[in-house]
């Protein structure tokens, strides 16, 4: 049987990027603190911890303390206080998310609405909606779309969760086009993202089962995933070898995977090693 393995499986460079900054700092500082996860990867998560670097909740007291701002960003309100009560800020702000900051923060200027294309919980969002003076307004599917409120703008901005389906996001914007008299677009979906959505649009066509590793509140994974199921029923989203069932791969000549951009280069060997195992012959 061939396992055919994306090119772009694993982590994107912002990931990769956040994950180094917080093991160096982590050797450099003895008291570091994250807001939350620094991905969303149960792994990866567990190699921080074990690093020395604790998740809180709220921002207390940061005298002698240093925060790691994680890979999705964090809001102005946040780092100001983060900044007040005396933290030492260490930022792993991935540089496309910082992009997105400064266009939402610079068409705000210019009287833009602005709109974010994205998942209204996600961590990222809320990073970038938190830059802003004013109430962005958040889409999260055309399902979603408020078309009254819509109506109502004349000029905006749309920017979008560097994560999401590219085939969604310009279908949203299609029906803003129609009602926004002046709209301005940027595309702010990230390179490997898009490489990742490429591929996964391709690989489930010639492959005869599509595994995509990743953790379930992933949600890049999760689009990876539901790309895959439209072009491949035999498509399965699967966090470790512990997730597969043999007869999946009962008549099966080929196997396409992929991983999200939170998934560690591990997690995949881990899933690649366990499949020859139990398809050997």
């Amino acid at each position: 049987m061939k396992i055919n393995l994306a090119k772009s499986a694993g982590f994107c460079f912002g990931v990769k990027r956040a994950i180094d900054i917080a093991l160096k700092t982590a050797s450099d500082s003895g008291r570091v603190y994250m807001l939350g996860d620094i991905v969303h990867n149960e792994d990866v998560v567990k190699e921080i911890r074990k690093a020395g670097i604790k998740r809180i909740n709220r921002l207390g007291s940061g005298k002698n303390k240093v925060l790691l701002i994680r890979a999705h960003g964090i809001s102005q309100a946040n780092l100001k206080k983060a900044h007040k009560v005396g933290y030492k800020i260490i930022d792993a702000t991935c540089p496309m998310v910082r992009q997105i900051h400064r266009i939402a923060k610079k068409m705000e200027k210019k009287c833009r609405k602005i709109i974010v294309i994205g998942d209204k919980k996600h961590d990222e969002v809320l990073g970038i909606v938190g830059q802003l003076r004013e109430k962005a307004l958040i889409i999260e599917s055309l399902r979603c779309l408020p078309a009254g409120l819509i109506k109502k703008i004349k000029k905006a901005c749309v920017i979008v969760q560097s994560t999401q389906d590219i085939e969604k996001v310009l279908k949203i914007v299609a029906v803003l086009k129609k009602n926004i008299p002046d709209l301005q677009f940027f595309n702010t979906i990230c390179m490997p993202t898009r490489m990742k959505q490429e591929e996964i649009r391709r690989i489930p066509q010639v492959n005869d089962l599509m595994l995509i590793i990743g953790s379930k509140n992933s949600a890049n994974t999760k689009r990876l995933y539901q790309i895959s199921k439209r072009l491949n029923k035999r498509s399965y989203w699967i966090n470790s070898p512990e997730d597969l069932a043999r007869r999946w791969f009962k008549g099966i000549k080929s196997v396409g995977i992929t991983a999200g951009a939170s998934t560690p280069e591990s997690s995949i060997k881990k899933v690649i090693n366990y499949i020859k195992r139990i398809t050997k012959k």
